[in-house]
């Protein structure tokens, strides 16, 4: 795979992950949907400046567009959490992380007690 088709194909993970379509993410970026379109199938040969941008609208780093491993259902589930988390702020990020505790603690508590019957 080339690398213009592997940054499309992550460009592309990220914006399903967010649950956008192309014209959603072309607007956040200032592109054109068909754009986007050829950016993802690899077809174009996309300048920084418009991965800039791209980067921009989903509001992540750099770190997130070129993440192209093999992921596994749980490493693919990890990365669409943190995708959707990515661009919050703090207070709404730690908001999260204490609702997400509480969710384990009563899955694992669940779990104890179906253990324990």
């Amino acid at each position: 795979m080339s690398l213009p088709e592997a940054v499309g194909n992550r460009i592309r993970e990220l914006r399903k992950a967010k649950g956008w379509t192309q014209e959603q993410l072309a607007e956040a970026a200032g592109l054109h949907y068909s754009y986007i379109g050829g950016v993802e199938r690899g077809d174009r040969n996309i300048s920084l400046e418009t991965l800039e941008k791209i980067m921009n609208g989903f509001q992540v780093p750099a770190e997130e567009i070129f993440k192209f491993e093999e992921d596994s259902s749980y490493k693919r589930a990890l990365n669409e959490h943190m995708t959707l988390v990515s661009g919050q702020h703090a207070e709404q990020i730690e908001s999260l992380t204490r609702i997400n505790k509480e969710i384990l603690i009563s899955i694992e508590n669940a779990k104890k007690r179906s253990d324990e019957r």
